[in-house]
């Protein structure tokens, strides 16, 4: 996968490279990669998940409002039926390998870590335009794709049998996952090529609070595990 050092992303990315390492090396995932992660903590975290899932699955159908041609409108359109068709009937499946039954998931309240982060995505999309709305995303899918990549790439990692979380770091290591991570880049970085500096530094605060959001998200699970 090769990047250009100059790619819009990229610089976007360095422009808060602290930020970004602290959520692609959170402890939480460290310890998943380990196999140390407390059982808890990775329970809690995939309940939050589900309804992550659901207002993902909104802001997918928000950005088939917000498209401007028929490529933007079948982007958004199948990224929606992606989460509704497939990727919940699969959490919803991985869950109950842990313990979680549907009806405990139907009945869920949600975190004030989720809350935060999903209302803070669908409100950016709101008041701003599709490429806002990417922006505010572009964490969670493109920023999973670089922690699996750098996870197995760890001498502390554990894969196989060995680990009870291989199953989640073999999901976003995938080459399907890292396929969508790359189109996704890609489209960010045809998207941003150009642009003024002031639109540069109102994209580069979005990216930077939905980091940080994701990095709430992660230290949600090791919370919960210390109750």
């Amino acid at each position: 996968m090769t990047r250009s050092a100059h790619a819009p992303l990229d610089i976007l990315t360095a422009r808060h490279q602290q930020t970004w390492q602290a959520y692609c090396q959170h402890d939480f995932v460290r310890q998943l990669a380990a196999g140390t992660l407390p059982r808890q903590a990775f329970q809690h975290y995939l309940k939050q998940d589900y309804l992550f899932l659901v207002h993902f699955a909104r802001a997918w159908g928000l950005a088939v409002y917000k498209s401007r041609n028929i490529h933007e409108l079948r982007q958004g359109c199948d990224s929606l039926k992606a989460i509704v068709d497939l990727e919940m009937g699969l959490h919803i499946q991985y869950c109950a390998q842990w313990g979680i039954t549907e009806a405990d998931l139907a009945t869920l309240p949600e975190s004030r870590q989720t809350l935060a982060y999903t209302r803070y995505v669908l409100d950016t999309g709101l008041r701003g335009d599709l490429l806002d709305l990417h922006v505010a995303l572009a964490p969670c899918l493109l920023g999973y794709a670089d922690i699996a990549r750098w996870l197995c790439a760890q001498d502390f990692t554990r894969r196989g049998d060995a680990n009870p979380y291989d199953a989640w770091l073999g999901m976003y290591v995938s080459d399907e996952f890292q396929a969508a991570a790359q189109a996704e880049r890609q489209w960010l970085n045809t998207q941003m090529a150009d642009l003024p500096a002031r639109r540069m530094d109102e994209l580069a605060q979005i990216f930077d609070d939905a980091t940080r959001l994701e990095i709430d998200f992660w230290q949600m699970g090791l919370d919960a595990a210390s109750l």
